[in-house]
């Protein structure tokens, strides 16, 4: 498998990936629950060039020439101005009232999303992920990266500790009650450069 930055012609894929991650939240947004409306706005914004769900914020893994999982990962000072397409196309399409809690903030790169193909997941896609963000982003690039879970989600939560992850403080996200957890390049303990 090989992770690999996001071109433009694997934006469709991505979308999937995101809408697995994401559908409940996608729906909120959005205002109804139509998967084929939500991933159509999805396809949509991850072709696009300057917004959170962009192809341009992404890494994708691929097997045997095949996308198999996504990440997505931006700088969370740079929230707004890459929501403020999200929303105003929220707005004109659904005619949505679209002001979202904050889910980052400045001093962070935020892992949005993590999204592994059906057919593939828990064979450790998401894993090999995470680690290749927190290898590029925090070891190699000395940043802090953050990220939510849902308190509904405890295997994701133990993932997410386990590689390192500290819980900083609690965040509600589209009427979800989320741990914001952080990796800092102070608190590695176990990556090395290479």
């Amino acid at each position: 498998m090989i992770i690999r930055k996001a071109k433009i012609e694997d934006a469709k894929d991505i979308a999937s990936f995101l809408f697995l991650a994401m559908e409940d939240i996608t729906y909120h947004f959005i205002g109804r629950e139509n998967a084929g409306e939500a991933l159509a706005l999805l396809e949509f914004l991850t072709a696009q060039d300057a917004n959170q769900y962009s192809y341009k914020h992404t890494l994708v893994a691929e097997e045997n020439g095949e996308l198999v999982g996504s990440v997505t990962i931006y700088n969370g000072a740079k929230l707004h101005e890459l929501r403020e397409p999200v929303g105003n196309l929220i707005r004109l399409k659904f005619n949505v009232d679209f002001n979202p809690e904050d889910e980052t903030q400045p001093g962070e790169y935020y892992l949005d999303c993590i999204g592994v193909k059906s057919n593939q997941q828990g064979k450790g896609i998401g894993t090999k992920l995470l680690q290749f963000a927190i290898k590029e982003y925090v070891v190699r690039r000395k940043l802090t990266l953050g990220l939510l879970v849902d308190k509904a989600n405890p295997q994701a939560k133990k993932l997410y500790l386990r590689s390192g992850f500290k819980i900083t403080g609690e965040k509600v996200l589209a009427g979800k009650c989320m741990e914001h957890l952080q990796i800092t390049p102070e608190s590695l303990t176990y990556f090395e450069e290479g």
